[in-house]
């Protein structure tokens, strides 16, 4: 409990971002990654709903007739992170599953810009 104590002191402080704070929710889905959605077409109407949370890091580009194209949030263990910048898109937010050692050990790396 120290190393997460000691973690969460090095995190800057933020809320969520003002165009998520102001959305009500109404309709939302969870996209997940395994491929039950491949051949079905049903890219327009997930593109449709007001919040689209996306598991781990399953491939939008090339897929977008079936699995839609809108990500308001992409939830991954961090072995499913980004590798790059341009991997984030800029109207989405990336939120960290954090479970195992390991991974808060790639939180803090991240935060103190650390090679692991």
């Amino acid at each position: 409990s120290d190393t997460l104590k000691d973690l969460l002191e090095l995190l800057p402080e933020h809320d969520l971002p003002e165009d998520l704070k102001s959305k009500h929710c109404k309709r939302c889905v969870v996209v997940g990654s395994g491929g039950v959605l491949h051949g079905s077409e049903l890219g327009h109407l997930l593109n449709q709903f007001d919040i689209v949370i996306r598991l781990n890091d399953a491939p939008v580009q090339g897929y977008t007739d079936h699995v839609g194209n809108k990500t308001t949030i992409r939830m991954t263990y961090p072995e499913g992170a980004p590798l790059s910048e341009q991997e984030y898109p800029p109207a989405s937010l990336f939120v960290a599953v954090l479970f195992k050692r390991v991974d808060f050990n790639w939180l803090q790396a991240m935060v103190k810009n650390e090679t692991l």
